[in-house]
């Protein structure tokens, strides 16, 4: 079975990252389904907060699917809450196509802390070390990119060069001991149930 998904990011290695992400759930929810992203739109973090640019975005994105499937809305929530802006940029994205189903994920802090919450399943991967331990609370780190970097044996971590690699390997399970990771597994397996049975 084939669904379409519009996708709305805001950096180089989402673009390149999240299809992996969303085809691996896709995999457990049905290895039958296939998720076609025709558009990955990337704008920037600063801008997609904003009523009249997010309207833009979704306006753009929805056109490419021809008004059919589904809109995936993923970002870091940097310093803001991501309880309270996850609801408020939802909220309006279903006021601009209340007729497609849409789904808003916002990774505490940055994507990236979910590979912290996964660590030991990287280890060996990307210079990553045999050894490597997840911090205890890996969404209190802001920066996890920095101690993605610290923990390389050699190199520094690269948005469009590793986090590609890593969205692949990391363990979706144990990542899931992040809140942030645990509402975006769920929000991405009820967009795709939902657009499978449509």
């Amino acid at each position: 079975m084939k669904i379409s998904l519009g996708c709305i990011v805001e950096g180089q290695g989402d673009q390149l990252a999240i299809p992996i992400l969303i085809r691996r759930i896709a995999t457990l929810v049905d290895p039958a389904l296939f998720v076609h992203i025709p558009i990955l739109a990337r704008v920037k973090r600063n801008k997609i907060v904003k009523p009249e640019e997010l309207e833009q975005s979704i306006t753009y994105v929805s056109n490419k699917l021809g008004g059919k499937g589904g809109i995936l809305i993923l970002i870091d929530s940097d310093d803001d809450c991501p309880a309270e802006l996850g609801p408020m940029l939802l909220r309006e994205a279903k006021r601009i196509r209340s007729d497609m189903p849409i789904a808003v994920v916002l990774a505490k802090f940055e994507f990236e802390a979910w590979f912290l919450a996964a660590a030991e399943s990287l280890r060996g991967v990307n210079g990553f070390p045999e050894d490597l331990e997840p911090p205890s609370n890996p969404e209190s780190i802001r920066g996890a990119k920095g101690w993605l970097s610290r923990s390389m044996t050699e190199g520094r971590y690269s948005e469009t060069a590793d986090q590609p690699v890593l969205t692949a390997v990391f363990d979706l399970a144990l990542a899931r001991r992040a809140d942030s990771f645990d509402k975006c597994y769920r929000e991405i397996t009820d967009l795709l149930t939902i657009l499978a049975i449509q």
